[in-house]
C-alpha cells in the first residue's frame, strides 16, 4: 500500500486540517500519517484557540515517521511560524522527501492574513523551492507573485512568475474569486486549464486541504501530476456534490461520499431488536 504524510494543524471540528487530509488520503487509497504543527479549538463558525507545537517536537514526529514508514508523498498545510517552517524544510531535505505538495495557506476567506510577513518570507525561502507543486488560491497567488489577479490572463502571468521563481509547478485555484471552479496548472513554461463544475453548496470548509491531499495521494500512487490534479478535482466535486450539511457555519464536505459497504450502514432498529 502506498503512503502519504500530512504536515498541518488539527481541526477539532474535523472539516479541515489533518482530519480532512487523513479522510481524503484513506478514501483515495493510501495509508495516511500525520505530523501535527498546531492544535486548534474550532468549529464551522470559527477558530477560538490555537496552540502550536514546539519545533523540536515537530522534528521528533517527522523523525519517527520517516525512519519507520517512509511516505510516498507529503502534503504541507498551514504552518504559521518561521521556526516550524525551518524544521519541516530541514527534515524533508535530510530524508530526501518526494512528491511534496505545498498548500500555502496565508489568507483567510475573509481576506485577513493568517501568518506573519516573517513566516511568509521563511516559507518562500525554505519550503516553496522544495515543492513538486504549490496549490495557492487567488489571494495566496497575489501574495506569492506580488500581482493583482482579477482575470484568467492575470492567473497565467502570476502562475508563471511563481513557477519560475520557485522552480516548481503551480496549481492556481480560480474558485470563488473568479466566479468559476477552473484551476490553472503552470510548469516548465507551459500551462493547462482544469475545468470544474460550479456546485451550489455553501459548505466548503476544508476544500483547499482536501484538494492538496488528494493530489498528494494520487502522486503517491504513481499518477503523473496532470492526472493527479484531474482525479483530485473529480474527488472534490463528488465530496461537495454530496451536499452534506453539518454545523451552524460553513460546514465540511462528505469525504466518504464514495464509500459504500456493510460497515457504513446505519443501524436498522427493527432488525436489531
Amino acid at each position: 500500500m502506498r503512503t502519504a504524510l500530512t504536515i498541518a494543524g488539527s481541526d477539532s471540528s474535523g472539516g479541515a486540517g489533518i482530519q480532512a487530509d487523513i479522510k481524503t488520503m484513506i478514501t483515495n487509497g493510501v495509508y495516511a500519517m500525520s505530523a501535527i504543527t498546531a492544535l486548534t479549538a474550532q468549529n464551522t463558525t470559527g477558530v477560538t484557540g490555537i496552540m502550536e507545537v514546539t519545533p523540536d517536537f515537530l522534528g521528533d514526529q517527522l523523525d519517527n515517521i520517516f525512519t519507520d514508514i517512509y511516505p510516498d508523498a507529503v502534503k504541507i498545510g498551514m504552518v504559521s511560524s518561521s521556526e516550524l517552517i525551518k524544521m519541516i524544510a530541514k527534515k524533508l531535505k535530510s530524508y530526501n522527501a518526494k512528491n511534496i505538495v505545498v498548500d500555502p495557506v496565508m489568507v483567510a476567506t475573509s481576506g485577513s492574513k493568517l501568518i506573519s510577513d516573517e513566516a511568509i518570507a521563511t516559507l518562500k525561502e525554505y519550503l516553496l523551492p522544495m515543492a513538486a507543486v504549490l496549490t495557492p488560491n487567488i489571494p495566496e497567488t497575489e501574495v506569492l507573485s506580488g500581482m493583482s489577479v482579477t482575470s484568467e490572463e492575470d492567473m497565467i502571468k502570476a502562475a508563471k512568475y511563481i513557477s519560475e521563481t520557485y522552480h516548481c509547478a503551480v496549481l492556481c485555484k480560480g474558485g470563488h474569486q473568479l466566479s468559476d471552479a477552473n484551476d490553472l496548472l503552470y510548469r516548465d513554461g507551459s500551462y493547462k486549464w482544469f475545468y470544474g463544475k460550479r456546485i451550489d453548496n455553501p459548505n466548503t470548509h476544508g476544500t483547499g486541504c482536501t484538494l492538496s491531499s488528494a493530489i498528494a495521494s494520487n502522486l503517491a500512487k504513481g499518477y503523473d501530476l496532470d492526472t493527479s490534479v484531474e482525479r483530485a478535482k473529480d474527488y472534490i466535486s463528488g465530496a461537495l456534490g454530496a451536499l452534506l450539511d453539518l454545523g451552524a457555519g460553513s460546514g465540511p464536505m462528505n469525504h466518504g461520499f464514495d464509500i459504500t459497504s456493510k460497515y457504513t450502514e446505519l443501524c436498522d432498529t427493527k432488525e436489531e431488536h
